[in-house]
């Protein structure tokens, strides 16, 4: 497909963005009313593996969805992604023991292992490289926008209705993301017809090596996502805050006001140079939510996540698109999102483990993952830069 020059703001790319807006609220309205309705039947000591689960099997589907959408195109492995959040949504009311649970939350992590990946490659096909972090932070306003609401729904329906409704509505939003989907255009020229020898992975598909770099950030950064994904609805009640999403909704909107900005920065000035203050805000928001004995002090905290994650998201994103071989980019993105998945669900699993109901240990985790961010700028700052001195 040609690229316009002029804008980026075509019906293509409108249709993609509201696409992943609904896919994200998809699965992510579920995000803080699981962890009680695990424990509610047993399982509060597998906490963890709500989110760990989840991204393992994201992980592990990437290099399939990679080569995949750069054989039969775009928009099918998108679809492909939308399909298992519309069939996860109807089967959690009928699975309904710790095993079945867990085994679900197994399944629905394909949806992330193939439709963000085929998303982000659509984009870089339909806009020009120059404007590239500008598009990543569009597109992330609405896939944020629909991460933010998602919680909010999904408390809000659970407390005025049930949690199967839940379940029912995210199947739903699901839906109407696959029905965007089948309007849209194939950005993939040489496109082939699906076949089961495709699946056929060897190790040169699995990884993209030129991407590495933006990788290492990207795993380490997201380690603190993990960890806040599993234990901050409980911190957020312990400090007296009613609505368990909102945490999420406040660092989501403070996010969706920067990202766009830093977006467009990163194509002026480089993206290593807005990836280097996302990473110390991010730092300083890990020890703030740790260190935060009230609910306002928390949401302050969440405040300053949102700004750091916000501007570190689309940046990062745009260096892996920077580094990577046009013939290669879904391998490229998929590559990259192994290591986001990779730190999600290590930073959930290990904060699972750590804190099962004993709230002293919350503080602690965040100080690590504070600490974690901080290695992950050193390697920015100097280990990054002298690698590129040594070529």
């Amino acid at each position: 497909m040609q690229k316009n020059d002029e804008s980026i703001y075509t019906l293509q790319f409108g249709l993609v963005c509201l696409s992943s807006f609904l896919f994200s609220a998809s699965f992510n309205m579920l995000i803080p009313e699981l962890p009680a309705y695990l424990t509610a039947m047993g399982g509060a000591e597998y906490k963890g593996l709500i989110i760990a689960l989840f991204t393992l099997t994201a992980g592990i589907s990437r290099p399939f969805s990679g080569m995949l959408t750069d054989k039969i195109g775009r928009i099918p492995v998108m679809a492909v992604g939308s399909v298992v959040c519309f069939l996860c949504g109807f089967m959690y009311p009928i699975l309904t023991t710790v095993a079945g649970f867990l085994f679900l939350r197994l399944l629905h992590g394909f949806s992330t292992g193939f439709k963000p990946t085929a998303t982000a490659a659509y984009i870089a096909d339909l806009v020009p490289h120059h404007r590239m972090g500008e598009a990543m932070g569009a597109h992330g306003v609405f896939f944020t926008t629909g991460l933010a609401i998602g919680p909010a729904i999904g408390s809000t329906i659970t407390a005025y209705f049930s949690i199967d409704v839940l379940f029912y509505c995210s199947s739903f939003f699901a839906l109407m993301s696959i029905v965007i989907l089948a309007n849209m255009k194939e950005t993939l020229a040489n496109k082939q017809k699906f076949k089961f020898g495709l699946l056929k992975i060897k190790a040169k598909d699995i990884i993209e090596w030129q991407v590495i770099p933006a990788c290492v950030i990207i795993f380490m950064s997201y380690i603190s996502y993990g960890a806040i994904l599993t234990v901050v609805a409980d911190w957020s009640n312990h400090l007296g805050t009613s609505n368990k999403g909102l945490f999420f909704v406040v660092f989501t909107l403070t996010s969706l006001l920067i990202r766009f900005v830093a977006g467009k920065v990163s194509d002026q000035y480089g993206r290593l140079l807005i990836m280097k203050i996302s990473l110390g805000l991010l730092a300083i928001a890990m020890f703030w939510i740790g260190f935060s004995n009230s609910s306002l002090s928390l949401l302050c905290a969440s405040a300053l996540y949102g700004v750091a994650t916000g501007m570190l998201s689309p940046t990062a994103t745009a260096w892996t698109i920077d580094l990577s071989h046009p013939e290669h980019r879904g391998k490229a993105m998929a590559t990259m999102y192994i290591a986001l998945e990779a730190g999600i669900g290590i930073g959930a699993l290990l904060a699972g483990w750590f804190f099962i109901s004993d709230f002293s240990m919350i503080p602690i985790i965040f100080y690590c993952c504070a600490a974690v961010t901080i290695m992950a700028l050193v390697y920015l700052q100097f280990i990054y830069k002298k690698a590129i001195v040594k070529e």
